[in-house]
């Protein structure tokens, strides 16, 4: 065995990968240089790694993320239809409210068609704010006037203008709303 063949032998059982294996111009095995090799590459890989680690948890965030908006165009794909049917609904509550008569055959047809569309924006989670005596609430209400009252507690809702309507818990229209206070003394 000629001696560069034994250098070569020595280095192999010094570092086995031949990725860090090493030899000098002059066939000698420099281990200094070895290890310096061996940590650049170890650092690699910790560098590699923390880069598959970041571009999974990357993907994971985009398809959190597209789930979520694929859940909310299912949830609130409906609002924009929901504004467009509210003024049907208002005007059929006024119909009912100004009814003259009991039997007639009319206002009968307007009770059921309100009653099915009732049932439909149940169903669809589409639910009525209807706030008359509670606090009055900025997130879900919208002050059309405020009036002095000493019968009813301050800022609490005496009457409602328009019925308010939220969306699976989205507001789509503020309830609009007569607020009372205190009366001033003087």
């Amino acid at each position: 065995m000629s001696e560069s063949e034994e250098t070569e032998k020595e280095c192999d059982s010094a570092n086995t990968d031949e990725s860090t294996r090493c030899l000098s111009q002059d066939g000698e095995c420099n281990q200094g240089e070895t290890a310096n090799v061996a940590q650049d590459l170890l650092a690699e890989i910790e560098s590699l790694k923390d880069k598959v680690l970041r571009a999974e948890a990357e993907m994971q965030n985009v398809r959190r993320r597209a789930d979520k908006d694929v859940e909310n165009a299912h949830k609130f794909g409906l609002e924009r239809l929901v504004q467009h049917i509210l003024p049907v609904v208002d005007s059929l509550e006024k119909a009912l409210e100004a009814k003259t008569k009991q039997d007639d055959p009319v206002i009968e047809g307007v009770e059921l068609t309100f009653k099915l569309l009732q049932d439909l924006m149940s169903k669809e989670s589409i639910q009525v704010i209807d706030p008359l005596g509670e606090p009055f609430d900025p997130n879900l209400h919208e002050a059309m006037s405020i009036v002095e009252n000493r019968e009813l507690e301050s800022n609490s809702v005496f009457a409602v203008v328009q019925k308010g309507y939220t969306l699976n818990e989205r507001l789509v229209r503020p309830a609009m709303v007569m607020v009372t206070k205190a009366p001033n003394e003087e």
